[in-house]
């Protein structure tokens, strides 16, 4: 019962008919940005309002603080400052603000070239020099982007003219565009307005996107209207839109289901499957990787080898499918999936209740009993799996796990301080360059775990920077066999990138790591 419920979910999302040949992908010509089901269809109608439920709140307008992915606050980023480049169905770059982006030297350097004509919403041009403005922020400790990490791997920039940037690297990264339209260099604002200080931006973001803030409402509403300016016409197809968060994911489908929204940015797997039964549209980016429960090397008690492995070895990842998404979840058994071409059947981790049991008796034998916090943030999702972690290990000796409830805007100082024991995070993705370097090598600002092993390194660093397709799978076969034995975290769930829309919703499409494009919505009326 709980293969055929998961299969019916992942068909739901997955088995598709592309909209955007009718009503997607501006620039390069209409790519298809995502798959839905059924849904308005035929030539997109201008007019209307749009409302749409987010997973999460956000405190700021800033670039450099929102969030580009699904689980964050991208289609807030999408709205205001529009996009450099997206990513169609098969992976492949579209360029959307940039005309193109080029490297002659396996991704050593590279060259953006903007289109022409381009300003941003209060008429100011946005061009090369707002690019490196951006970019340079993002790198900036001060700005606390959640990208810093990203952003460093850009050595140097030059504005050559209006419409041009040489992009120097660090060190060659040919994927390059990936980590640009993935991250918040996606997007682009005004320099002269971010220059007026954090508190005049907030109440007046100005960017290049589809839509302008009209009023923002912290904690409740943020209302955008249409960018008549925007480059891409005649889209947006909206007048305006309305955004919310809504995190906890009962409440959200049912606000979909009972049309109190339009559009639901979504991950539960229980709702896909809900929204499945409904005949509901929907789309979803397949990725690899998932959620993970990072631990953290850098203090006691996962500073032990040991006490990693006891606990990866005590948890039962289909009891907490069953659990937390009642079955319709896909368990991270491995670090890619069997579509992927850097696939390995080679199981990250593999339950053993015995060998948990002994390694928690030999760590208290030594007067260190496995004791730990595991932090959860306010979504229901996140605040289950903490607690089936929790009762799973409840039915062993000499391990205590306390349960701790805290905002999403700590986040980023836990990051920061690394005071914690172990959290939800993430690292999916289409193509494992950057996420898994930026996740992993030893002294990157993202990597949370704090991971730093020589082996694990030169592989990362082999599977970065190397093109040939044979080189970078035998390199990420050594990075997936190196965290299977340091155990930094422990896979737990495939993520669920996805959107659920009204059945008189248009043009839902995604891009990247499940952002989503407003710019693309229309209103059957």
């Amino acid at each position: 019962m709980i293969r055929t419920r998961r299969l019916l979910a992942t068909a739901a999302v997955g088995a598709v008919a592309l909209i955007l040949g009718a009503c997607g992908g501006g620039g390069d010509g209409d790519s298809a940005t995502g798959t839905a089901a059924t849904g308005a269809t035929g030539t997109p109608v201008a007019g209307g309002r749009a409302r749409i439920l987010m997973l999460a709140d956000t405190s700021s307008m800033d670039p450099a603080k929102l969030g580009n992915a699904y689980a964050a606050t991208a289609v807030v980023g999408n709205a205001l400052y529009g996009t450099l480049m997206i990513d169609d169905d098969k992976g492949q770059v579209v360029h959307k603000m940039a005309e193109s982006f080029t490297t002659g030297d396996d991704g050593a350097t590279f060259e953006l070239r903007l289109r022409p004509g381009l300003v941003f919403s209060d008429g100011s041009p946005l061009d090369a020099a707002a690019v490196k403005f951006n970019w340079e922020r993002l790198k900036d400790p001060a700005n606390a982007s959640s990208y810093r990490g990203e952003a460093a791997l850009v050595a140097s920039t030059e504005a050559v003219d209006a419409r041009t940037l040489k992009i120097s690297m660090v060190e060659p990264v040919p994927n390059f565009a990936e980590v640009v339209l993935s991250t918040g260099m996606n997007w682009i604002a005004s320099p002269a307005a971010l220059q007026r200080g954090a508190q005049v931006f907030e109440q007046n973001p100005v960017g290049a996107g589809p839509f302008k803030l009209e009023h923002w409402t912290r904690q409740a509403d943020i209302e955008l209207v249409k960018n008549p300016r925007y480059w891409d016409a005649p889209r947006p197809y909206l007048d305006s839109l309305t955004i919310r968060a809504a995190v906890e994911s009962r409440q959200r489908y049912n606000t979909l289901l009972t049309g109190g929204a339009d559009v639901a940015v979504e991950s539960d797997w229980v709702n896909l499957h809900k929204a499945a039964e409904a005949d509901l549209p929907s789309i979803s980016k397949p990725v690899n990787g998932g959620i993970f429960m990072a631990l953290n090397l850098r203090r006691a008690p996962f500073d032990d080898i040991r006490a990693r492995q006891a606990v990866a070895a005590a948890l039962d990842l289909q009891a907490l499918n069953l659990a937390v998404y009642e079955g319709d979840g896909q368990p991270a058994e491995t670090l890619f999936d069997d579509t992927s071409p850097f696939y390995s059947p080679t199981p990250l981790r593999r339950a053993d209740r015995a060998k948990a049991q002994r390694l928690f008796d030999e760590l208290a034998a030594e007067g260190k009993p496995v004791t730990f916090t595991f932090t959860s943030f306010p979504s229901s999702e996140s605040r289950a799996i903490a607690e089936n972690v929790q009762a799973q290990l409840s039915g062993f000796k000499n391990v205590k796990v306390q349960v701790k409830v805290v905002q999403l805007a700590d986040y980023g100082r836990m990051n920061a301080t690394h005071d914690f024991d172990t959290f939800i995070t993430s690292a999916f993705f289409r193509d494992p360059e950057p996420k898994l370097y930026t996740a992993f090598y030893g002294g990157r600002p993202t990597n949370v775990a704090g991971v730093d092993d020589a082996a694990l390194n030169e592989a990362l660093s082999a599977g970065r920077t190397s093109s040939a397709e044979p080189d970078r799978k035998a390199a990420y076969d050594t990075v997936q066999r190196r965290l299977t034995e340091l155990t930094p975290g422990i896979f737990l769930q495939r993520v669920a990138l996805s959107a659920v829309s009204g059945k008189n919703v248009g043009g839902l499409a995604q891009y990247g790591l499940g952002s989503l494009l407003p710019e693309e919505l229309w209103m059957q009326k």
